[in-house]
């Protein structure tokens, strides 16, 4: 009788020790990816902000200029590639669905930046396919994870914003009313095409609302431009001096609550 109640005691013990090994482990994983996330995150942001610093410093919309940007975001996002490919084998089998709430807020931060670098190239939205070759092998194109539509449309939803900016930014620039009526019909048609999965994917429905406030801020330095415009019959230097005016004016503390709306939910997620 003793000899089986030690034997039951062992056997509970050592259950109990591969429990705290598991556990352990769990937590261990989830430290590494909160920080790789972060610094996802990171390098994503700094991404953004390279590529709109090479746009600014263009007096015209130069197609050119805006294909040497997205080469060079594209450059600094290999960075983050690197890193998801070390990650691969702390995201196998069910482990990505486990923490994806710990990959989320980088992954999304990185789609918005690859988003923007692909605007800027091509004019036109990424695809989940595009997104999802960038996060595979290059040798065989097996993904590192797999990803999910949701990130993959609350990445993209982030990307109006960053139109925006880059909408009223370079709207006093020659060419820049015109890419802006562009900008304005992109970002409403994918404000209208991401309605539709509002029901089933928890936070679209807060990235609309950002991205209807947007759109707003944009058509209303469109109309305000094109009222002006046709009410006087100014020369183009003027004019483009009276939206210079304006546009500073409409800017001053306009992305800064946007920006805090947006990205909130990512760090509550951490």
């Amino acid at each position: 009788m003793s000899l089986s109640s030690s034997l039951s005691k062992d056997s509970i013990l050592q259950a109990f020790d591969h429990f705290r090994e598991e556990l352990d482990d769990y937590n261990d994983r989830r430290e590494r990816l909160i920080k790789a996330s972060r610094d996802v995150t990171n390098i994503s942001k700094k991404t953004i902000f390279l590529m709109f610093r090479i746009i600014g410093e263009s007096d015209s919309h130069d197609p050119s200029v805006a294909k040497v940007a997205a080469q060079r975001g594209r450059e600094k996002l290999r960075e983050v590639q690197d890193m998801y490919a070390k990650m691969r084998s702390e995201l196998e089998g069910d482990r990505y669905w486990r923490h994806q709430r710990q990959v989320s807020p980088g992954l999304q931060e990185y789609i918005e930046a690859l988003s923007f670098a692909h605007f800027l190239e091509y004019g036109s939205l990424i695809t989940f396919r595009q997104v999802q070759d960038t996060l595979s092998e290059p040798t065989n194109g097996k993904p590192h994870f797999p990803l999910s539509v949701s990130d993959y449309l609350l990445g993209v939803s982030d990307l109006m914003g960053e139109l925006m900016r880059h909408a009223i930014s370079g709207i006093s620039k020659r060419g820049g009313r015109t890419k802006a009526s562009e900008i304005c019909a992109f970002v409403r048609n994918c404000k209208a095409d991401f309605e539709s999965f509002t029901p089933f994917i928890h936070d679209l429905r807060k990235k609309q609302s950002v991205t209807t406030q947007s759109l707003t801020k944009i058509e209303d330095a469109t109309y305000a431009i094109v009222v002006r415009g046709s009410e006087y019959d100014l020369p183009q230097e003027m004019l483009d001096d009276i939206v210079a005016q304006s546009i500073s004016t409409l800017t001053d503390g306009t992305f800064t609550d946007e920006q805090r709306q947006s990205k909130r939910h990512r760090s509550d997620s951490e």
